[in-house]
C-alpha cells in the first residue's frame, strides 16, 4: 500500500512538473466542423492542454445536426483524444500536426409512419473507434482569443474527412 502512495506521488509530480514547463497556454473552446461522411454541420466543443514545448494534448467533443431524408433520422457524434504537435510557433501562428484516437457513435432511426404498409418503426445504433491524422492552424491575435482551423481525416470504417473552425480561449 505504501508502495502504491509512492508510485502515484511519484507519477503526479512529474506530470505536474512537465506541464508547469509546456510552452503551450491551457485554452478551451468552442468549434464548427463539417463532417463529410454524415454530409452535415456539427457544432462542439474542444480543450487543449500543454504538455511539452511542442506538444499538447486536445480531446475535443463534436455533435452533427440531426439529418433527416425522408423516413430516416441520422443521430452522429464523436469524441477525440489527440496529441497536437507543433511545428511552427510564431507569434502571430502556429501550425501543428493532429494524431489521436476518435469513437464515433451513429444512430439511425426509421419511422415507418411514412408507410401505410409496416406501421413500426425501428432504430440500430453502432459505435466505432478509430484513429485521426491531420492538421491545423492557430492565429495568435492579441489577448485572449485565439482562432484555429483544423483539417483531419477519421480512419474508421468509411472514413470521415472533418473540416473545424472555431476559436480557443486561454484559461
Amino acid at each position: 500500500m505504501k508502495t502504491k502512495k509512492i508510485i502515484i506521488a511519484t507519477v503526479l509530480f512529474f506530470a505536474g512538473f512537465m506541464v508547469s514547463q509546456a510552452q503551450i497556454d491551457t485554452r478551451i473552446g468552442a468549434e464548427l466542423a463539417y463532417g463529410t461522411e454524415i454530409e452535415n454541420l456539427g457544432i462542439g466543443a474542444n480543450a487543449e492542454f500543454g504538455v511539452l514545448d511542442n506538444l499538447s494534448i486536445s480531446p475535443s467533443f463534436i455533435y452533427y445536426l440531426p439529418k433527416e431524408e425522408g423516413p430516416i433520422k441520422i443521430n452522429w457524434f464523436e469524441v477525440n483524444a489527440n496529441a497536437n504537435y507543433y511545428f511552427i510557433q510564431d507569434e502571430k501562428f502556429d501550425v501543428y500536426g493532429i494524431g489521436g484516437l476518435n469513437y464515433t457513435s451513429v444512430k439511425v432511426k426509421y419511422d415507418s409512419t411514412y408507410s401505410p404498409l409496416f406501421g413500426e418503426s425501428s432504430s440500430v445504433s453502432d459505435g466505432r473507434i478509430g484513429l485521426n491524422l491531420g492538421g491545423g492552424a492557430n492565429l495568435n491575435l492579441d489577448g485572449n482569443i485565439t482562432p484555429f482551423a483544423e483539417l483531419k481525416y477519421v480512419i474508421i470504417d468509411g472514413g470521415q474527412l472533418v473540416l473545424a473552425a472555431g476559436v480557443k480561449f486561454k484559461i
